[in-house]
């Protein structure tokens, strides 16, 4: 894996089941299987010491770790992971949230008491075949923030950016905020293009909440990962 850091400042789909499965060996955590109507059968593939349906899964846990072993797949006390095996994307979300629906995103899920303590994942399709292909860093998400992100009444900023390659496949993360006259919001994205789709992830926060909840979250926008479909 490979990452990078830069300095940035800038005015700038389907029915799901909850199923419980078994692991297969004692020393894993009891997942929760989320399955598409889609798919009519469920194959098993192995995955460490435990098998688990090839289909949406979500597996639950229960302290922030280093985002190394994030990338090493070893997920972290106190989140959950999602797994969508049919649109190609994973990432992992404290594990005492809820998932809602969020108008026109595939998967969110928020703080049961913060609504607007969450995370969204959503994609649109792309003949592009690298995040890259979008543009250097810099860039893109100076237009994000700036054109797509905020509002006219919104000011946006840019904190910082990250570059990593994983699996393969690159990503940028960000962190930056939106301030309006009565409210501000910060949040850190990360963005990817995979299977002809262009994703981004999305985990925020209230800006008065961000310095305590920071961490938290970016250790969220860092777990995202988009696999062959």
């Amino acid at each position: 894996m490979a990452v990078s850091s830069l300095p940035f400042s800038s005015p700038t789909l389907s029915t799901r089941l909850n199923l419980p499965l078994k692991p297969s060996c004692s020393s894993c955590s009891w997942p929760t299987i989320i399955a598409s109507s889609k798919n009519s059968s469920l194959d098993q593939k192995t995955s460490g010491n435990c098998k688990r349906r090839s289909l949406l899964i979500g597996v639950g846990a229960s302290s922030l770790l280093p985002t190394k072993l994030l990338l090493a797949q070893e997920k972290p006390a106190n989140y959950d992971e999602f797994v969508d095996l049919q649109d190609g994307y994973s990432y992992y979300y404290p594990s005492d949230w809820r998932e809602f629906d969020f108008r026109g995103h595939d998967s969110a899920f928020k703080d049961r008491y913060l609504q607007l303590q969450n995370v969204r994942l959503s994609f649109i399709p792309t003949d592009k075949t690298d995040i890259q292909d979008m543009g250097p860093i810099e860039k893109v998400v100076a237009n994000l923030v700036k054109h797509v992100y905020s509002t006219p009444t919104q000011v946006p900023d840019v904190f910082d950016m990250q570059e990593r390659t994983t699996d393969g496949k690159r990503y940028y993360t960000f962190e930056y905020t939106l301030t309006s006259p009565n409210f501000s919001r910060a949040a850190f994205a990360t963005i990817a293009v995979g299977n002809g789709r262009y994703y981004t992830l999305i985990v925020g926060a209230n800006e008065r909440r961000w310095r305590r909840v920071r961490n938290q979250l970016k250790v969220v926008a860092d777990s995202f990962k988009v696999f062959d479909i």
